[in-house]
């Protein structure tokens, strides 16, 4: 009895530690196992249209709620349907409160997913990273707002990867919080618009557009924003070789 108490505080530790991140992966499990994916499509909402607006209209406030509840969930296990939820929350709750209800989930769910993250992989992924990875990770560090931002804005990587990558590179959880809340405004108020004309593309029998982030008029806009976020960088970067040059030429 005596060989195996040593082990006990090693177990406890180690559950603490990666207890948030494998509830999150045993949920992530769950949603497939239980087919519940098989309900987050356009159809159903389209076939469940009535129901769901006369819900609405009688519980407002419940429905959001719900909304809000579900929108966390989805991205803190980093499940699939994003897109599918902006879009039921432009239709039944109209572009403004879907939109902001929209939001604030995605940058709590993220920000749960990147705490879980941090708190059980990312000391021990820094700790064992070489050299180049470190450096890489102290550069993303020291510009943390403006990379996360231009990240965010241009939906080159998927949402689950950005919402993660962050938390191996030691990002401070408040540059995360506020880059991630302004980044996914312009593509979160996108989807919610189109979702609050569901309503004509229902009666039509077609379907809604989810590529639409991705046509010029509206990706080229958001390319220039990512842009501007990145100016600061590119500030720091030149001043920084202006300072090495000045020193050279001092010394010499």
């Amino acid at each position: 009895m005596a060989e195996s108490r040593p082990a006990q505080p090693q177990t406890k530790q180690f559950l603490k530690r990666f207890a948030p991140l494998l509830v999150l992966l045993l949920g992530f499990v769950l949603f497939f196992a239980l087919g519940l994916d098989r309900y987050v499509s356009f159809e159903t909402l389209r076939d469940n249209r009535a129901n769901l607006i006369d819900y609405v209209e009688a519980n407002l406030f419940w429905a959001a709620v719900i909304y809000f509840i579900v929108y966390v969930v989805t991205v803190a296990f980093s499940l699939p349907g994003g897109a599918i939820l902006s879009l039921a929350g432009g239709f039944l709750l109209g572009t403004v409160l879907g939109s902001v209800l929209t939001v604030v989930g995605a940058t709590l769910g993220a920000t749960l997913l990147f705490l879980a993250a941090k708190t059980s992989l990312g000391d021990v992924l820094r700790q064992k990273a070489g050299p180049a990875i470190n450096r890489m990770a102290d550069g993303f560090r020291e510009s943390a707002f403006s990379y996360l931002l231009s990240l965010r804005l241009i939906p080159i990587f998927p949402f689950w990867l950005v919402n993660l990558v962050p938390a191996f590179f030691g990002v401070r959880l408040r540059d995360y919080v506020v880059a991630t809340f302004v980044g996914i405004i312009p593509g979160s108020v996108v989807y919610v618009s189109v979702g609050s004309g569901l309503g004509a593309v229902f009666d039509t029998g077609a379907e809604p557009d989810l590529g639409i982030i991705f046509k010029p008029e509206i990706l080229i806009p958001l390319v220039a924003l990512a842009v501007l976020a990145l100016l600061p960088v590119a500030y720091k970067r030149w001043h920084r070789g202006r300072s090495c040059e000045k020193g050279k030429d001092a010394n010499e």
